[in-house]
């Protein structure tokens, strides 16, 4: 998806900055490129079950449990 603002007669460069700034919030385009960039792959629930066990552990043994 892209933007295409183009300047209007007598407009200064902050107003056509501002304008595109708006434009681009408006779309969600760069909050959906975040989300993307740092998207987590899903872990099924014994994985996540066995990290946490795991962590648990650490903790434990870190603390002299």
């Amino acid at each position: 998806m892209s933007i295409v603002i183009s300047r209007r007669e007598h407009e200064g460069f902050e107003v056509l900055m501002r304008r595109f700034l708006r434009e681009v919030q408006h779309t969600r385009l760069l909050s959906e490129a975040k989300r993307k960039r740092y998207r987590e792959k899903d872990l099924s629930r014994t994985k996540k079950r066995q990290i946490a066990i795991r962590k648990a552990a650490r903790r434990r043994a870190k603390r002299g449990y």
